[in-house]
């Protein structure tokens, strides 16, 4: 029987350092790693794929700010933005894969899933929000738009200005995951909780609306990664390993570590918030749930079995 692999594909797989986020240079990202990708699909995987968003959705937030300064239109919320993110960066995957599975004479279908994901609207973050999102404003432009929407915004520690900030909440439950489960099994490649997913709540009568808050994708992806069964989960990142004392001179690459040392480094701040420490979260969640072993590691990694840092139990 086929092995069931989560992929959670870094923001590097999108865009990269540097780069100014032009579909030429998405595209020609996507294309690359999904090529490496095939290493996995040769061996005849069954894979499901999450992604990040996070300057995509940025520029989208940009896109209706100017439309609504100039042209007088709505500026969609939070909500909406990371649907059309879900589409776009979709199509971008889709496109990438179809044509490498032309070039190697593949024949497996891929489809994008626009998925919503349920947080607790009673979850503490959002009473606490942190994560930043969108364009950078002035102080005097901050307190505006904060007047304005209610929005909060915080000065950004670089000092490049002020930025919205929203909660993360925690992940609870995919809509239509058994939707997702089956089509992997039937042997196509799956993309879903784009982003994170789209974060909803569930209000009375069964009723639900979209929330101003930004899901962790890894995170995400490896509650989609628990809830499929899925033998492997894969983050794949701009490092082949996961490092202790990253860029030290004392640098130490990680082969296989468990769920009790991978614990363990958290604690003693090995790991940053803004880079590492969530992909080892989602590691150790999907470990935890009863996944075989998470694998952190870099695309152009994916052909040699022995690949990057593995999360076992």
């Amino acid at each position: 029987m086929a092995k069931l692999a989560v992929i959670a594909f870094g923001g590097n797989a999108l865009l990269r350092s540097g780069q100014k986020g032009t579909y030429e240079e998405q595209i020609k990202n996507v294309t690359e790693t999904c090529q490496s990708l095939v290493a996995l699909v040769k061996q005849g995987y069954n894979i499901v794929i999450g992604h990040g968003n996070g300057p995509q959705v940025g520029n989208v937030m940009l896109q209706h700010e100017a439309g609504s300064q100039v042209f007088g239109l709505q500026a969609m919320p939070m909500d909406f933005c990371v649907s059309e993110t879900q589409g776009s960066i979709g199509f971008l995957i889709e496109q990438g894969f179809r044509n490498v599975f032309a070039q190697e004479k593949i024949n497996r279908n891929i489809v994008t899933i626009v998925t919503q994901v349920v947080v607790d609207k009673n979850d503490s973050k959002f009473q606490n929000p942190t994560k930043p999102v969108g364009p950078y404003y002035t102080k005097e432009k901050a307190d505006e738009y904060a007047a304005k929407t209610g929005s909060v915004f915080k000065e950004d520690p670089k000092g490049n200005g002020w930025r919205k900030v929203v909660a993360s909440p925690q992940p609870l439950r995919i809509q239509n995951i058994d939707i997702v489960k089956k089509l992997a099994l039937d042997g196509n490649i799956v993309v879903t909780v784009g982003g994170g997913g789209i974060p909803i709540i569930e209000k009375e009568n069964g009723l639900i609306a979209g929330v101003e808050a930004v899901i962790d994708k890894d995170l995400a992806s490896a509650l989609a990664a628990v809830n499929i069964g899925a033998d492997e989960f894969y983050i794949l990142t701009d490092v082949p390993k996961v490092y202790l004392n990253f860029k030290k001179p004392n640098e130490k690459a990680l082969d296989v570590i468990t769920v009790a040392e991978a614990k363990q480094y958290l604690q003693e701040g090995h790991f940053t918030e803004g880079s590492m420490a969530p992909k080892v979260r989602a590691a150790i969640y999907f470990v935890e749930s009863g996944g075989k072993e998470c694998i952190i590691t870099e695309a152009g990694q994916l052909d040699n079995p022995a690949c990057g840092t593995r999360i076992v139990r």
